[in-house]
């Protein structure tokens, strides 16, 4: 489908301190991983993707079309690195993916004419709690 090794060769990291308390460690190692992407450079994607992708991932893209995710998750960049590669595999791929067009079926017969005679009882139960007529 694509071609997952140049897709990674397009991909720039950067290592960013992450956030919360630590202590000594955590203040001079930039262990959590930021990832970016550049949709609109891509040599990867042909343009009908390129637009499958740009309307999935509208929320997530900048305004220069660029995807970013970050992991932090652990003590290692390296782990981090390999955890947000594989997100980015991942959302890539389900962002690929085309649904299908749904076709509209018509309600069957029978539900119809079950739903009448349920409407039917019910306005029968409501008639005869009314007071009698007498005219």
């Amino acid at each position: 489908m694509i071609d997952e090794e140049t897709l990674v060769k397009e991909l720039t990291f950067k290592g960013i301190r992450s956030s919360g308390s630590g202590g000594q460690h955590v203040n001079k190692v930039a262990s959590k991983v930021e990832l970016t992407f550049d949709l609109n450079a891509s040599l990867v994607f042909n343009d009908a993707q390129k637009l499958l992708l740009q309307e999935k991932l509208q929320n997530r893209l900048t305004n220069e079309g660029l995807l970013m995710l970050q992991c932090g998750e652990s003590r290692s960049q390296h782990r981090n690195k390999e955890i947000v590669t594989r997100r980015f595999l991942e959302l890539i791929k389900t962002s690929l993916i085309v649904p299908k067009k749904r076709r509209p079926t018509k309600i069957p017969r029978s539900a119809i004419r079950k739903r009448l005679k349920n409407k039917r009882s019910h306005s029968g139960k409501k008639a005869n709690r009314r007071k009698p007529d007498i005219d």
